[in-house]
């Protein structure tokens, strides 16, 4: 049943039928959908009761502390003082109801993140698909530079933030694990016709542009982490990334190599200084436990460089070990 009148329908029409056409797309319906009235106060109780973790019908600065350190783990207690200042309105300062949570919601920072999210989950990946507009020219050379990337994800991996996309997920973790795949390949095969075309070995471009491209997304899941105040995830992240490359990512392959019919039951691997490179490894990992103890068992700034130090001369060392280079005529 409809509770509006001829012209309200009409009027609600026309706003909502952005480029005049008569008819309302999906990206129209939900444009307005993210910032109407009614979703907002809809979403205003639905942080509230997240916020209120013990169902007092109060928040108190504690329970508002927790909550913005999610969004923003750098947030001072000077800034959160300032927020609850904002909100309160009659009573114990300590306490905020309800009332006077939404009245400062419809214009928060915590409302505009919320609904930059809807966005990006109603546009989806198709977002990305779309140029750059008023900006620089690197903002450019990036988007082209990606766009192969985005279109393959983008037609073939369903966005399972869209709504009723959900029940996809499994499909969507299944081609992104063999997108990756086809990734690697790639990366690998021309690092190693650039590695030869330029003079470097391909183990001098295992050891640095492989081995540096491949670790970025641990980098980036580690400072992410860390910003949350979980050290001790960010570092058993990286560590437990490498154990797995070297006990599942390497011995997989082979196991599947063999096991193909017809295939030979051994691989031959290149073996020449392995033993050298394991006794370099030790000693880089004891080098840096060293490290982290004399700083205390804490990830200082002076221990960030010592391992920026170790790993320059871990390059020295594998490049010198390889001179001289031999470039392809």
């Amino acid at each position: 049943r409809c509770y509006l009148s001829d012209e309200e329908f009409e009027a609600l029409f026309l706003r909502l039928d952005e480029d005049s056409s008569g008819t309302i797309g999906e990206g129209e319906f939900l444009r307005w959908y993210v910032l109407s009235t009614e979703r907002i106060m809809s979403k205003a109780k639905e942080t509230f009761e997240t916020l209120d973790t013990n169902k007092s019908g109060t928040i108190d600065r504690d329970e508002f502390k927790v909550f913005l350190h999610d969004l923003d783990p750098q947030v001072t207690d000077d800034q959160i003082t300032s927020v609850i200042g904002e909100m309160w309105q009659s009573g114990d300062k300590k306490e905020i109801t309800y009332a006077e949570f939404s009245d400062w919601y419809t214009t928060s920072f915590i409302l505009q993140h919320q609904q930059n999210e809807a966005t990006e989950a109603s546009e989806g990946i198709f977002a990305s698909l779309r140029p750059p507009k008023g900006e620089s020219l690197l903002h450019y050379i990036k988007y082209f530079i990606l766009l192969p990337l985005v279109l393959s994800l983008a037609f073939t991996v369903p966005d399972v933030r869209r709504p009723g996309m959900g029940k996809y997920c499994y499909l969507g973790f299944s081609l992104a694990i063999v997108w990756i795949g086809v990734y690697s390949y790639f990366m690998v095969e021309w690092a190693e016709v650039i590695g030869a075309t330029v003079g470097i070995p391909p183990l001098i471009m295992g050891l640095t542009f492989l081995a540096a491209g491949t670790s970025v997304p641990d980098m980036l899941s580690s400072v992410i982490v860390a910003r949350r105040g979980e050290g001790d995830m960010a570092v058993s992240s990286s560590i437990g990334s490498n154990i797995f490359d070297i006990l599942v990512g390497l011995p997989l392959p082979w196991i599947l190599y063999t096991a193909y019919p017809g295939k030979p039951d051994t691989y031959a691997v290149g073996s020449e200084g392995v033993g050298l490179s394991l006794c370099i490894l030790a000693i880089m990992i004891f080098l840096v436990v060293l490290t982290i103890h004399f700083s205390g068992w804490k990830l200082t700034k002076t221990a960030g460089i010592m391992m920026f130090v170790f790993y320059g001369l871990f390059l020295v060392q594998a490049i010198y070990r390889e001179l001289p280079f031999q470039i392809c005529a």
